[in-house]
């Protein structure tokens, strides 16, 4: 069986389509795991949504962004930590549709699976475990660290699954110890490239394989969209996430 892994698809429906794609030309994937912030950066909201909901291979879990804007919508206040951003997820919370919201509120935070003696733990970043449960305003998600083995090993190491597949933090990260692969294929709709990156993981043996893949899209289109939609904060994204220096 293999299952492609993406994460932080953040509103770019041509990058999501890209790599969609490409997987349903000739990857032989039996499921896809989308590991959260299916949502805001972007301005693709309901599209991005309808796609993955819409599509039975898919399984999903919350990201950060998504539960912030959730959180908006259903008038249970917003993360402190995210007030730079609060006028952009508004505006997306604004364009979610309600059945988006429903569809969204379903969602768990965590996938399991175990296949050919492998277990696949799917999160969008380490959360410790007494706060598994928390609401987002109390900020569940782990700082991001710096993509090594060592910080891998000190937030995922007592995970009690073989492959530890995350995103969160955009750039990838695969390490791969005696006991536990740790994968996160990077952001898909968030880079300063012109690509959107996705994983494979093969685990038609015992010993499981993972290889990361690049799909070229039309980043062009894609930013204009944010001009069009006049969608706010789009040139500190910019200068952040999506254009080079």
């Amino acid at each position: 069986m293999k299952i492609a892994i993406i994460t932080d698809i953040h509103g770019n429906e041509i990058a999501l389509k890209a790599v969609l794609n490409e997987i349903d030309a000739g990857r032989d994937v039996q499921e896809i795991w989308c590991l959260g912030d299916m949502i805001a950066m972007g301005p693709d909201t309901n599209e991005v949504l309808d796609i993955l909901f819409e599509r039975p291979d898919v399984r999903m879990i919350t990201g950060n962004h998504d539960e912030a804007i959730l959180s908006l919508i259903l008038g249970d206040g917003h993360p402190d930590s995210y007030m730079h951003t609060r006028e952009h997820h508004e505006w997306i919370a604004k364009r979610l549709s309600d059945l988006n919201v429903q569809r969204l509120q379903q969602l768990p935070r965590t996938l399991v699976k175990e296949i050919n003696g492998n277990s696949l733990f799917g999160i969008h970043y380490h959360i410790e475990t007494h706060m598994r449960d928390a609401h987002i305003r109390k900020e569940p998600f782990f700082s991001i660290l710096e993509p090594t083995l060592e910080n891998m090993e000190t937030m995922f190491g007592d995970y009690p699954a073989d492959i530890i597949c995350f995103g969160h933090n955009h750039p990838e990260h695969l390490f791969q110890t005696e006991y536990k692969i740790y994968l996160n294929p990077g952001s898909l709709g968030v880079s300063k490239g012109n690509t959107a990156p996705y994983a494979i993981v093969d685990l038609s043996s015992i010993t499981p394989e993972v290889k990361i893949h690049h799909v070229a899209y039309d980043k062009q289109a894609f930013l204009q969209k944010f001009d069009t939609l006049q969608v706010p904060q789009r040139e500190i994204m910019f200068k952040l996430f999506y254009t080079k220096e």
